[in-house]
């Protein structure tokens, strides 16, 4: 770092610095004109030093500044990605095309040497999620190469990435489209091209499309994507069983070297609980993968629907939202009616009430459904919405708003929420789509409102809830502060192609403002009845006294035994009024859990049952995707290069006249008066000059 310094004067005039030192040589040629016990020599230097003194004094008076500068040099980023996932390992690389000795790791830590000091090099790999350090496991079970770049290029913003190396052999099963990711990173991106793009001969299961959940007793239909390499002529038996038992078989003729599929199976729904289907393609010889024959699917065979009221009072484009996205999941039933039309409602057979914009003081019958049934209900306020009314008939959120106006509201997921689970994909969306439209003024919040998505107006993100949830003596209730649900599907539609995240959001809501529903006193329920093999199993809990008010007081102890027959132990840790586990990664399989906890001297248990499934998705393509991995390269002026390339990479970097060291200048200013070294001078002369005085007997 170099370092400069200068004086500024300011808006005074640099010539009052002349009349500083003509004031200090008068001063000193008035104290010593006089011929003094003194040599000429004494005399001169102690003219010299008052002069110095009284100068340094005047000048202090005037107040300048002190500019300094400073240069500081950053080295250029190189940043390596690699790819961790299972496929690496499963569909190798050809040897010709591998890299010295077969080691990834080795070649590219000799590539953080050969680039020697003048570059700083940080090393990442990368599956699902974004680790630091290289790694030869190969055992991530899903590929996210998307938001490893947005990861890095967040992480280093602003400074200076020189280039990002992408080790990978472009298959990924997760996340947004790479390249429209990279189209955001300003650096040179150089990929290196992992895999075998020939195609093998190979039969697999590309994908299993289903609904989650069935009715008992109905038909349900599931459709299998099955694809076939190389394998010409050959018949493709597909066989679907439950518990061991087959359920469906049938022989597929093979017509071509790239053939795909999508067959339709009628299944039937005659058990209740979680059902576990196997479907598997009978593996044929010379066959480069057996593990992707096989997927195992899980289907929820529910009883009955619960039945949700959803009560407006004039149209709203919002409404058509919030029926479709409920009822995707098959769950639930939601019947939409008029304010005016309630008395043809019967209150019993609902589990929820949602008032699009209406408030429990709207309708004498409204008041005697929620108050009176404690019915879980879920306020949507809107530009329609009485907010005296709303502030009267609920404690958790109070909004003062005497203008009558909405305004626009970004959504930002607070991590810290733990009612319930949203994927990471959901929270990511969310926090992208437009704005809703929210009553303008001030909020306040009760302590015990949970906060899922706090507002963000403009670039600041505030402290005023946007949708929350409470429990009020037993009865839940969710508040949405907001209109506008309609922005948001179609924002999702028109990126993704689906409604998946407001699917989620919105059935993980009614689901939490149901769960209880019957007032059961102990409840123990796990944040989705299937987990996917490596996700954190997180098991809430909840706990009512005999006036139903939520405590968390007594201990609550789990067992979760798995179909092998190994068994877990765990203790809930307290969580706001409530109870939560996060038992971390549990081994796949099959999973019941009873737990028991003390209300007084009466005993309380909970059981139920979970899942944890395998993933197979790093299976289901075995031809890399090279294309992607040069589509990115080259739009980001880099470049695609093999494994047994690796060792070009040092001197295409070092070439590249786009990647360079950066010196950044930095100006800081500082009144004179705040330099400390100023007064130990004007010090040292006064001492100086006061001790030679005092030597020649002057004092």
């Amino acid at each position: 770092m170099l370092f400069l310094f200068s004086i500024t004067w300011g808006a005074v005039s640099g010539w009052w610095a002349l009349a500083c030192l003509l004031l200090g040589c008068l001063y000193a040629w008035l104290m010593y004109r006089q011929p003094l016990d003194l040599n000429k020599q004494f005399r001169y230097l102690l003219f010299a030093f008052r002069t110095l003194t009284v100068f340094m004094l005047s000048l202090l008076l005037l107040a300048p500044l002190v500019k300094s500068i400073s240069y500081q040099s950053q080295k250029p980023l190189i940043l390596i990605l690699q790819d961790n996932s299972e496929s690496i390992k499963l569909f190798p690389t050809p040897n010709q095309f591998s890299p010295p000795g077969g080691d990834l790791e080795g070649a590219l830590t000799k590539l953080k040497s050969s680039l020697g000091d003048n570059y700083e090099v940080h090393e990442f790999n990368f599956d699902r999620t974004l680790n630091n350090g290289l790694s030869n496991k190969f055992d991530g079970k899903q590929t996210d190469i998307a938001s490893a770049l947005k990861q890095v290029n967040e992480r280093y913003v602003n400074q200076n990435i020189g280039a990002i190396i992408l080790a990978t052999d472009g298959l990924y099963n997760q996340g947004t489209d790479p390249q429209y990711e990279a189209r955001n990173i300003k650096s040179t991106i150089y990929t290196i091209a992992l895999g075998d793009t020939t195609p093998k001969r190979d039969l697999l299961i590309a994908n299993v499309n289903y609904n989650k959940t069935a009715f008992l007793g109905n038909d349900f239909e599931i459709e299998v994507l099955i694809q076939a390499y190389q394998s010409k002529g050959e018949n493709m038996r597909l066989t679907v069983t439950e518990d061991g038992r087959q359920v469906s078989n049938q022989n597929i003729a093979v017509t071509s070297d790239a053939f795909q599929k999508l067959v339709p199976i009628k299944l039937n729904a005659d058990k209740k609980g979680i059902r576990k289907f196997n479907v598997s393609i009978t593996p044929i010889k010379n066959e480069l993968s057996t593990q992707n024959n096989t997927e195992t699917i899980y289907v929820d065979v529910l009883d009955t629907r619960q039945k949700i009221l959803l009560v407006y009072n004039n149209l709203h484009p919002d409404l058509n939202v919030i029926k479709q996205d409920i009822e995707s999941d098959k769950n639930y039933e939601v019947k939409a009616v008029l304010l005016s039309d309630l008395a043809t409602i019967k209150p019993d057979d609902y589990g929820l009430v949602i008032l699009h914009q209406l408030t429990v003081n709207s309708s004498g019958i409204l008041q005697n459904i929620i108050a009176k049934i404690k019915i879980p209900v879920w306020y949507m306020l809107g530009a329609q919405t009485n907010l005296q009314d709303f502030n009267a008939t609920q404690t958790a959120v109070k909004v003062y708003d005497n203008s009558n106006q909405l305004q626009e509201v970004f959504a930002t997921p607070l991590p810290e929420f733990s009612a319930f689970t949203l994927s990471d994909s959901t929270k990511q969306k969310i926090s992208l789509f437009p704005p809703l439209l929210a009553p303008f003024g001030n909020y306040t919040s009760s302590s015990s409102n949970k906060v899922l998505l706090k507002q963000k107006i403009g670039d600041i993100t505030t402290s005023y809830p946007l949708l929350s949830f409470t429990d009020e003596g037993g009865q839940r209730i969710g508040l949405l502060l907001g209109e506008g649900l309609w922005r948001w599907q179609l924002a999702e539609f028109k990126a993704d192609g689906n409604h998946h995240a407001m699917e989620e959001l919105l059935d993980q809501s009614v689901q939490y403002l149901t769960a209880n529903a019957n007032h059961q006193q102990f409840r123990v329920y796990p944040a989705k009845s299937v987990f996917d093999e490596g996700e954190d199993v997180i098991i809430n809990a909840e706990l009512y006294n005999d006036a139903l008010e939520l405590i968390n007081t007594p201990n609550v102890k789990i067992d979760l035994t798995a179909h092998s027959g190994k068994k877990y132990s765990f203790l809930f840790t307290r969580n706001g009024q409530s109870y939560q586990l996060d038992a971390g990664t549990l081994p796949v399989d099959e999973y019941s859990y009873v737990a028991t906890t003390k209300l007084g001297s009466r005993a309380l248990t909970a059981n139920g049952q979970l899942t944890i499934k395998t993933l197979n998705m790093e299976t289901r393509q075995s031809a890399a995707n090279h294309q992607l991995l040069n589509a990115i390269a080259e739009q980001s002026g880099g470049q695609m290069l093999l494994p047994s390339q690796i060792d070009k990479l040092a001197n295409l970097i070092k070439k590249n006249d786009n990647i360079k060291t950066i010196i950044y200048e930095g100006k800081h200013y500082d009144d004179l008066l705040d330099v400390k070294w100023i007064f130990v001078i004007i010090l040292a002369l006064l001492s100086a000059e006061w001790f030679m005085r005092k030597r020649e007997g002057q004092i």
